[in-house]
């Protein structure tokens, strides 16, 4: 994770670094600022840090060092369990679906996105419960 922090503050240098050099370059080409560049490339790097920081409060919680910050670490240090995932589901296809149909609806006509609204709930409410019906169910 260490690896992960300084590699966001590094980019958030670059970014801003970056940031000043296209306006300069904006300010001597054009005499004006060209301002949706200016705070596109502003904006990344502001994420880059707020991604920096949440990294480096997390590592300065956990008390602890991974194991890929640990140059003596073996790979299967770093094999633990990470989650429960139900690779025969089809609830992520169907709510991505319906997210891709309220997207649609946006783009193309409103009265689409109600059914996608619908449908995401359904969508989720499936996902959810997947593990309480059938040959699953407790």
């Amino acid at each position: 994770m260490r690896a992960n922090k300084n590699l966001f503050w590094i980019l958030f240098v670059f970014f801003v670094l970056a940031d000043a050099a296209y306006t300069i370059w904006a300010l001597i080409s054009d005499g004006k600022v060209e301002w949706v560049g200016t705070v596109a490339i502003g904006l990344t790097g502001i994420m880059s840090a707020f991604i920096a920081f949440y990294l480096g409060k997390v590592m300065s919680s956990q008390g602890g060092v991974l194991p890929e910050d640990r140059a003596d670490a073996n790979i299967e240090d770093g094999d633990a369990e990470l989650g429960h995932f139900s690779p025969w589901s089809w609830w992520p296809i169907f709510l991505a679906g319906s997210t891709g149909l309220i997207f649609l609806g946006v783009a193309a006509g409103l009265w689409i996105v109600p059914i996608g609204l619908a449908l995401v709930a359904v969508s989720l409410v499936g996902w959810v419960y997947e593990y309480y019906r059938g040959n699953f169910g407790h």
